[in-house]
């Protein structure tokens, strides 16, 4: 049995060496023709090169090892079948399943492989290859100075050749100087011209003979001044040094793309779906705080509460940001010294700081919505305990002085913010609460005095104005925000795409395999024709299926589970039932097969008739 596995995974393992190197070429012909124009034609080393080669290779191994399987499984089965060694495997007693074993497992540590691949070697790779990519396209081109077009790659120089008789020996050379950035204020003519390479090729001295040279003076634009001066001089020869610094390629920090999901594994990228549903959260709240604000005579009598869930992600956002706050700020560097001596009471005291009584509550400053925190208790206050169970919420920054001792105890509990209260004092800087002064009751012949004044044409239209306004407003705020929030929730959708596209594109190997493994056991051919076609049509099956789905979850049009796995769910039915013909050995692919099914369906016609008959005959 040994000897059987070391067969079959024998005839397996060169067919997949050579199409997984097919097929690796072939995706990076087409990945770097998207980049010919701008890659090709700069007089980059051909180490440069090669390191841009080496890295797109890495990068597209991932889709390239599921159409190495499924090419490679369905060849080698198919060349077992065709010289009837698979016939001769079956007769001795050993099932298709156990057959395919050897290969079953190998491509499973072909998996793991394309799984750690993919989240540890990929994203380095792909971030080495933006940056060498973006320095090649930010590379000025070679130094060609074609005749009768004007040549702008040296800066601040603009170069034109009538007639070139060598790469060194020039002919009517004119030449615009834009080093003082005024124009073409300064021209230069010549009738011929040597244009040499020195110092290693960092500079180039281009010697100009029999020419002139025509300067402006810079114009101040005014109608009184005195014209300006004008100066023409003649040379008969002119030497011209141009640094060639603007040719060389210059490496650009990694730390620019940073942020971009193809550079980042698994870790990371929960790391960023982590910050992004706290963005959200804290948009969704800032909604809910601003929405009772914007209608006026809504918010008198009614409160606009979020859901407990925001609240829940709000509160431990803010805690978050206050311990964040602390270690950056609090610390014997910033002049504040923390130590933390339990009182009588089993408060920890904070000591060493110019004023205890203030730095007892953590002074926080919310940078990326509207609301302000300026305090935030975390202590038991006996004045609100009684409030823990009111659903409204009690003013996030409102710190009641209960919370904190006369000796600087720490609280220990924060209170909900009340977003009513928020909206009423808006405006209000003082923190002094004010008594309101009382209503002054109107009489009747006051009262019927202003509806008249109310009533009036003008006011109305003044009135129709102020509301026409402040609908308008409430609608470009409310477009503003749902712009701002399905931005975050669209790249939050990406990024949890690019999280299970880890696993996807390893399980897709395993999936492919299933469909090529059967395939190969029914068509019984080998070679490179009949297995290349059907590797192609199941390939493309499964590259369309995968962008379809992608796209439904990036576009939040389904579970983003779902999308992302949903070119392997849609496959796996084609592998089994592969997989159940191939144990019958099923003809799919034979005439014989399709003829039998057909002279079956007559059969069934002919029966079904003299019963017809016998039916008439009977009525």
């Amino acid at each position: 049995m040994k000897k059987l596995d070391k067969l079959i995974l024998g005839s397996f393992i060169g067919p997949f060496l050579l199409t997984f190197i097919v097929v690796d070429f072939i995706l990076l012909t087409v990945n770097m023709l998207k980049y010919f124009d701008e890659i090709f034609g700069k007089d980059l080393p051909f180490m440069v090169y090669m390191e841009l080669i080496g890295y797109f290779v890495v990068s597209i191994s991932p889709m390239a090892l599921p159409l190495a399987v499924l090419l490679s499984s369905l060849m080698t089965f198919g060349n077992l079948g065709e010289h009837f060694e698979l016939t001769a495997i079956k007769s001795s007693g050993i099932s298709l399943l156990r057959a395919m074993l050897p290969i079953g497992i190998f491509v499973v540590f072909l998996s793991v492989f394309a799984y750690l691949s993919n989240n540890y070697l990929v994203p380095k790779v792909n971030l080495k290859t933006f940056g060498l990519l973006y320095d090649i396209r930010m590379k000025s081109p070679a130094l060609d100075i074609k005749e009768g077009v004007f040549y702008n790659g040296i800066p601040n120089y603009s170069i034109k050749v009538n007639r070139k008789l060598d790469e060194v020996r020039l002919e009517d050379v004119l030449i615009y100087d834009h080093t003082q950035g005024q124009g073409n204020l300064h021209v230069i003519t010549a009738d011929s011209g040597r244009m040499e390479p020195f110092f290693n090729e960092r500079y180039m001295m281009l010697t100009l003979h029999h020419g002139h040279s025509y300067q402006e003076g810079r114009s101040q634009r005014g109608i009184k001044d005195k014209p300006v001066s004008f100066s023409r001089t003649s040379f008969d020869m002119n030497e011209m040094v141009f640094s060639l610094d603007a040719f060389d390629m210059k490496r650009t920090p990694e730390n620019l793309w940073s942020n971009s999901k193809s550079i980042k594994n698994i870790g990371e990228i929960r790391v960023d779906l982590d910050s992004m549903d706290r963005e959200l959260n804290h948009w969704y709240f800032f909604n809910f705080a601003n929405t009772e604000a914007s209608y006026n005579y809504f918010g008198r009598t009614r409160e606009l509460t979020p859901p407990k869930e925001i609240l829940d992600k709000k509160a431990e956002s803010d805690s978050l940001r206050n311990l964040k706050y602390k270690d950056e700020y609090e610390n014997a560097e910033n002049g504040i010294a923390l130590n933390n001596v339990p009182d009588s009471t089993g408060t920890a005291q904070r000591q060493g700081s110019p004023d205890s009584s203030k730095d007892s509550s953590l002074v926080s400053r919310d940078t990326t919505g509207g609301i302000s925190q300026d305090s935030l208790q975390v202590g038991p206050d006996p004045e609100t305990a009684s409030d823990e169970d009111n659903p409204s919420l009690a003013r996030k920054g409102d710190a009641d002085s209960s919370s904190t001792g006369s000796d600087g105890d720490a609280p220990t509990r924060a209170s909900q913010p009340n977003l009513r209260k928020i909206n009423q004092t808006a405006g209000n800087t003082s923190s002094v609460a004010k008594t309101p002064e009382p209503v002054m009751e109107l009489t009747a012949e006051q009262q019927e005095r202003l509806d008249s004044i109310r009533n009036t044409p003008r006011y109305q239209t003044s009135q129709a104005t102020v509301g026409l306004t402040a609908a308008r407003n409430i609608k470009n705020n409310f477009t503003t925000n749902k712009a701002r929030i399905q931005e975050v929730a669209r790249n939050y959708r990406v990024f949890k795409v690019a999280w299970y596209q880890k696993y996807t594109q390893s399980l897709a190997c395993f999936v492919l395999f299933m469909i090529g493994a059967p395939l190969g056991a029914i068509i019984k051919k080998g070679g490179l024709g009949m297995p290349v076609l059907l590797s192609i049509i199941f390939f493309i099956m499964y590259y369309m299926l995968t962008i379809t789905g992608e796209k439904w979850a990036k576009e939040g049009m389904s579970d983003i589970f779902f999308g992302t796995f949903f070119s392997n769910l849609m496959l796996i039915p084609f592998g089994l039932f592969f997989l159940r013909q191939a144990r019958k050995d099923a003809r799919l692919f034979e005439p014989d097969f399709y003829q039998g099914i057909a002279e079956k369906i007559k059969k069934g016609f002919v029966r079904m008739r003299p019963q017809k008959k016998l039916k008439e005959e009977v009525l």
